[in-house]
Order: structure tokens, then C-alpha cells, then sequence
């Protein structure tokens, strides 16, 4: 049985394991830039209780912050970008959710989650995660955040796993937020900075029990879906709480997309 001391380290040397692979990307990618003469823009930021906390407008839940919504990470372009729609500057077109329904499968380790994505309530939210799932950016990632106390969500889509990983846009505004905060389980979400409309890129969290989650100045979230199959999954990886027992963190029971299809 692992202790709570052995799941902190284990979590201490997973979370080294990654810095270092993220500066060592860091390190390819300014060398890429000076042989082609670019100049790199340094954006500085400080790691507070496993997030990102940004100089600026937008802060991490816990910070020094105006709200406290804990579905607002600090985000950065992913430092290998990729192929397709993940590595262009522009986010797609909402044309591209079709002003219809969608089905999606999320395919998992634990299982198959199915959705219902609303590409007429929020066609802008619904075009990006399409075009992503079609391009295969969300294949091989890890769902990096489960909350378990006063908000119940399960947050995945970041390339990086550490909840600062993104495709190179951002894109919003706000769409189809519930006037009322309130997120029934099963809700479909997408994720942002603090106080930032347009701040939304591939992160999303799908909501497990019913949630209310207080706007900030910027409104509410994009809710752009619903789980229509595989609930008892999340709520699953939910009972088993986050690897070092606190009440946000990274789940226990690991959750590793090996595919999304739409349709």
C-alpha cells in the first residue's frame, strides 16, 4: 500500500522528471531560434503550489487573485508544436462546428467517455476541439487535474500534462456560460486564464457531481457539451482522489487519452 510520504515523493520526482524535460525542449527550441535569427520573447512566470502563476492579469486559483475559480491555468504555446491546427497562430473558423450536433469518444485507459458537442450553442469552442481531435492533438495525453471539494471536475487536454501546455492560439470569446454558475455533472467545459474571455485553447475539464463555479470579470465558462456515456468513469478516477490526498491535484488513478474521434 503506498503512503501518503511515498506518493509525495513519487509526485516530487515525476514533477523534476517533466521541468527538466520542459527545459530541455526550452533549451532545442531557443537554439532553433537564434540559427534562424529570431528573437525570443521570455514570459516570466512562477510556480506556486504545482500551477502557473502569470505577471499580470491572469493568476492561478490560489493566487493573489480577484476570483476563485479553480478552472483557470496559466497557459503557454506547447514548446514542440504541433502539426496542424495545434501549431497555427489563428484559431479555426467556427464555421468548422457546422452549426450541428456532434458525437465524440474520448478513448482512455479506464475506458470509452462519449459526448455531445453543441456546435450551434458554441461553435467557436465545438470547431477548435474537433479540428484537434481530428489532427490527433489529443492523442497520448494525460487528464493532469482532478479537484474533489466544493468543485468537481476532471481537466485534461494539455499536451504537457502540467497544466500549462496549449495549441500556439487562444481563441473566445465566452460562450453559452450558465447565467446562474451552476454546472450540472456531466457538463462539458472549457477551461481558461482568470479574468481572460479569450484566453481558451484545448484544456477542458468535464464536470462529475453538480458544480457551482463562480464567474470572474471576465463571465463564466464555455460550456460547449455533454457526457452522454462513460460517467461512472470520472466519477471512478474521482473516488480515487489526487496522488498526494489533497483536494486538487493530480488524480491517483491516472487517465491517459489514447484517442478522440468525432463525428
Amino acid at each position: 500500500m503506498t503512503t501518503k510520504k511515498q506518493a509525495r515523493d513519487y509526485e516530487k520526482r515525476r514533477q523534476a522528471k517533466l521541468e527538466a524535460k520542459i527545459a530541455s525542449r526550452q533549451e532545442q527550441r531557443r537554439r532553433r531560434q537564434r540559427q534562424a535569427g529570431w528573437g525570443l520573447l521570455v514570459v516570466a512566470v512562477a510556480v506556486v503550489a504545482g500551477g502557473i502563476v502569470w505577471y499580470g492579469s491572469s493568476h492561478w486559483w490560489g493566487a493573489d487573485d480577484e476570483s476563485s475559480s479553480p478552472l483557470t491555468p496559466g497557459f503557454e504555446p506547447t514548446l514542440e508544436p504541433a502539426e496542424g491546427w495545434g501549431a497555427s497562430p489563428q484559431p479555426p473558423d467556427p464555421s468548422y462546428a457546422e452549426g450541428r450536433t456532434w458525437e465524440a469518444v474520448i478513448s482512455t485507459n479506464q475506458g470509452d467517455i462519449t459526448l455531445e458537442l453543441d456546435g450551434a450553442a458554441a461553435p467557436q469552442a465545438v470547431a477548435s476541439f474537433v479540428t484537434l481531435a481530428q489532427d490527433g492533438f489529443f492523442d497520448r495525453t494525460e487528464c493532469h487535474r482532478l479537484t474533489t471539494a466544493g468543485i468537481y471536475v476532471l481537466q485534461c487536454g494539455d499536451p504537457l500534462g502540467s497544466g500549462t501546455g496549449g495549441p500556439s492560439y487562444r481563441f473566445g470569446p465566452i460562450e453559452n456560460a450558465p447565467a446562474d454558475d451552476v454546472y450540472p455533472a456531466g457538463t462539458l467545459a472549457m477551461a481558461r486564464v482568470g479574468g481572460n474571455g479569450s484566453s481558451m485553447g484545448s484544456q477542458f475539464f468535464i464536470v462529475y457531481d453538480d458544480s457551482t463555479i463562480p464567474s470572474d470579470n471576465a463571465g463564466g465558462y464555455t460550456v460547449f457539451g455533454k457526457v452522454t456515456g462513460g460517467l461512472d468513469i470520472v466519477e471512478a478516477v474521482a473516488a480515487g482522489g489526487t496522488i498526494t490526498g489533497t483536494a486538487d491535484g493530480r488524480p491517483a488513478l491516472s487517465v491517459i487519452i489514447s484517442e478522440v474521434t468525432v463525428s
